[in-house]
């Protein structure tokens, strides 16, 4: 189920949001940050963001191992600077 856009929670400055659904824009933010990204596939369901100098995104994600069936779940945290390209702070296992 994709949410409108106002079903998306509101950011607050230096709060995180709850999980949701991702957005249109959410998406885009992920892809761009996990371009050149190889060797686990990861497929986000929920994210979450926090307001700072830019915006903090930590995305739960399937993650799975190409040719195996080795499958996990995964926090992807992700920097969006207001004035450059998202990229990969930390991934962690869950």
């Amino acid at each position: 189920m994709v949410k409108t856009k106002e079903q998306v929670p509101t950011l607050l400055a230096g709060g995180w949001t709850p999980y949701h659904d991702l957005t249109r824009n959410d998406t885009k933010v992920f892809n761009e940050a996990m371009k050149g990204y190889v060797g686990v596939d990861y497929t986000p369901y929920l994210v979450s963001t926090q307001v700072v100098n830019g915006t903090n995104y930590r995305y739960k994600a399937h993650a799975k191992l190409p040719g195996s069936d080795k499958k996990w779940d995964a926090i992807i945290q992700i920097y969006a600077p207001i004035d450059g390209k998202p990229h990969v702070t930390h991934i962690q296992p869950i």
